[in-house]
């Protein structure tokens, strides 16, 4: 366990914080969070981060708390496994996710932990984390979809002081970057995420010499009561006493023929607190996609949902943890065993924001929505230019697609989206301009969003038209299973993956596969997955339904699916429309389902080669 070096001792006062007070802070520290952002975009050098802002800050009380932060992760479980001092000027750093309670879950993510200092004393963290583009291991960008352990995914790095006292260990980090395909980026990379973390620090320093540091700490634990208090109420709202909750979906397969992967998630409440059991979900997977995740990161998704229904504006934060317990047995998809691979947990990030909307709608319909989150689909492409002045030089890129955004209770799912917030696409410029590759198509998909009183999210078609020889790499899921739609709702479309080839042929694509050959003049078509329907799609406002299709969002093929008839210049025929509504609701159960999952599991798979052209997956072995 760390020891912390202050040489201030007096303990910390307690003491009142005025409400004028407490927002100022409040509202510092959220412009502090965003300024690390800022100060990182500007500092990166890779795409990932640089363009789509794969990275998640946090700034945390002098106990590890955070205050305020994007994604979450568990400094106290970093300092847990960290040995040694930590005094002021030190900035540590790890990408092993084994080595620090899972604070984060792959390789590529490079996680910088810096301790505030004010006068001799611990006043807080700053922490942010990146995904490095490629971290070296046997593939560009260190994501082989095959591999067994994260031996396979590149370097991995121990938790250890990349700064001591202010000074940069050079040697260590001249270790690591030798092991990386582009050093350059890395290296800039890094130095944004501490000159981010320094950022923060800076800002806070600023607040305890302002309001003085008693206020400064006593108005963080404010700050945290208050989340205690919200969640306390909601969920004695939202949760029946002693009555458990259960939901269950799926990973497709693990990149190695396996699949798919049952994720089972039970909420209990008893007296004030909850249970969150993982216990019935799939034992760990024999390809990378095990999802290695902190109880604390169980606990923030958890809350994201809870809190934000109550005050979108209440900065959330780790406050209400101890109302939140969570189990997560071991040798499982959610805690797998040292060493097996983890790098593409990225499709269990999603399944859990899927889990959560798919459990806690069904004690609150306002919360319920329907899947499509899904995943965070990856697209990468590398190479050495073959002529030209680059001759020789190589290129590397690394993008996360986006797919369909579940219909919600609240209206339509976006088409097209991130799984994140935060995230941005690459701009077709840029790709254009640094890559050598040009954007055939980037459109959404019409009818991929399944129908509903509020329609899911269509997908997306990313055509790339490869210039250079070169490999791809990709990373996805959903093309088995459907995004459920619910309250009547119809799933979304599947994913779909194929490079149409310069000779004329066609090769589709499994979701995951790596060191894919591509040549000049093929084209690869990235097709995402849409959201799943809210509510019964007779419903939906038949002049939407058509002006959907004028807009290219819906067919007038698919407008048939909301009882709605209208041309294709998207003209409404309503005495049609009549006709079609009260022949598809004949016979219509009164209460329709409140998941509609595209057909049962085994059905699925038995249908899958001739639906998709991929061959169902084997059934998950348990490892030994």
């Amino acid at each position: 366990m760390a020891q912390l070096v202050e040489t201030a001792t007096e303990p910390l006062r307690a003491v009142d914080v005025d409400v004028v007070t407490l927002d100022l802070i409040e509202n510092a520290l959220r412009s502090a969070r965003y300024e690390m952002d800022e100060t990182l975009f500007r500092t990166a050098l890779s795409p990932g981060i640089r363009e789509q802002h794969d990275e998640f800050p946090l700034i945390a009380d002098p106990g590890g708390k955070m205050i305020v932060g994007q994604f979450g992760l568990s400094i106290p479980d970093f300092l847990e496994n960290f040995h040694g001092t930590i005094e002021e000027g030190d900035v540590l750093m790890t990408s092993d996710p084994y080595s620090c309670g899972a604070a984060i879950s792959h390789a590529n993510d490079w996680l910088v932990v810096m301790p505030i200092f004010y006068e001799g004393r611990i006043v807080g963290w700053a922490s942010q984390f990146g995904h490095m583009t490629d971290v070296g291991g046997k593939t560009p960008a260190s994501m082989p979809t095959d591999a067994r352990t994260i031996f396979e995914e590149g370097v991995v790095i121990p938790p250890f002081k990349l700064y001591r006292r202010g000074e940069r260990d050079d040697t260590a980090l001249g270790i690591i970057l030798n092991q990386v395909r582009k050093p350059d980026w890395n290296r800039a990379d890094l130095n944004g995420l501490v000159a981010a973390c320094s950022t923060a620090s800076r800002r806070v320093q600023e607040m305890c010499a302002r309001f003085g540091v008693d206020s400064y700490t006593s108005a963080l634990n404010a700050l945290l009561d208050r989340n205690y208090r919200a969640m306390k109420t909601l969920l004695s709202m939202v949760f029946e006493e002693g009555k458990p909750l259960s939901f269950t979906d799926y990973i497709d397969d693990d990149g190695r023929g396996f699949g798919p992967y049952e994720l089972k998630m039970t909420i209990t409440r008893t007296g004030d607190k909850v249970l969150i059991d993982l216990t019935g979900s799939s034992p760990q997977a024999q390809g990378p996609i095990n999802y290695y995740i902190n109880e604390n990161l169980i606990r923030m998704f958890f809350g994201i949902y809870m809190i934000t229904v109550a005050d979108p504006q209440i900065l959330w934060n780790d406050g209400f943890y101890p109302l939140v317990d969570v189990e997560i047995p071991d040798d499982t998809f959610w805690k797998p065993r040292y060493p097996a691979a983890l790098n593409g947990r990225n499709h269990g990030i999603g399944r859990l924001f899927d889990l959560f909307g798919g459990l806690l709608g069904q004690a609150n319909p306002d919360l319920l929505n329907g899947a499509g989150f899904s995943s965070s689909p990856h697209f990468m492409y590398s190479g050495n230019y073959s002529s030209g002045d680059r001759r020789g030089e190589w290129f590397q890129l690394y993008s996360i697609g986006f797919g369909g955004i579940p219909g919600r209770p609240v209206g339509d799912g976006p088409d097209g989206h991130s799984l994140w917030p935060s995230f941005t696409n690459i701009p077709c410029e840029y790709l254009e301009s640094y890559y050598p590759l040009v954007i055939d198509r980037w459109e959404t998909i019409p009818d991929t969003g399944g129908a509903g009183l509020h329609r899911g999210g269509n997908g997306v078609d990313v055509a790339y038209r490869f210039l250079e020889p070169g490999t791809i790499a990709i990373h996805d899921d959903r093309w088995l299973t459907y995004p459920w739609g619910v309250r009547g709702g119809e799933p979304g479309a599947r994913g779909r993956k194929w490079i149409d080839k310069a000779d004329g042929s066609t090769v589709v694509l499994p979701s995951k596969v790596h060191d894919v050959s591509v040549a000049p003049g093929d084209v690869l078509h990235f097709v995402t997955w849409g959201g799943g329907g809210w509510g019964d799609p007779l419903q939906r406002d038949p002049a939407l339904v058509c002006k959907e299709v004028r807009r290219g969002l819906v067919t007038p093929e698919g407008a048939r699916a909301y009882g709605v008839v209208c041309s294709g210049d998207g003209e409404l025929d309503a005495g049609a429309t009549a006709a079609l509504r009260g022949q598809l609701g004949e016979g219509r159960p009164e209460e329709l389902p409140l998941f509609n999952r595209g057909g049962e599991l085994a059905d699925l798979l038995a249908n899958a080669e001739a639906e998709t052209g991929l061959k169902a997956p084997s059934a998950p072995v348990v490892m030994p």
